[in-house]
């Protein structure tokens, strides 16, 4: 039983993932990924601990959203 419940949380994991790859992302997700990462690990370097890191992530995903979002925009107007 234990077996068949790894083997379908493993299926399911898996079909999530890859759907998630079924389409290029955006520019506003990627700076979103990007700006959680680098705020993530600025906030550690400057305030240290766990409270930082969550801080620091949260503003780098809401700046990196914004920047990407900008640049979509701009990239519909050019056409």
């Amino acid at each position: 039983m234990k077996l068949r419940h790894i083997l379908l949380a493993s299926t399911c994991t898996a079909a999530l993932a890859l759907g998630g790859c079924a389409s290029n992302p955006s520019r506003a997700q990627v700076g979103t990924g990007v700006g959680a990462v680098v705020g993530g690990v600025a906030g550690h370097a400057i305030f240290g601990g766990p409270v930082g890191t969550i801080g620091g992530a949260a503003a780098g995903a809401l700046i990196g959203h914004e920047i990407g979002e900008d640049r979509d925009q701009r990239r519909y107007r050019r056409r």
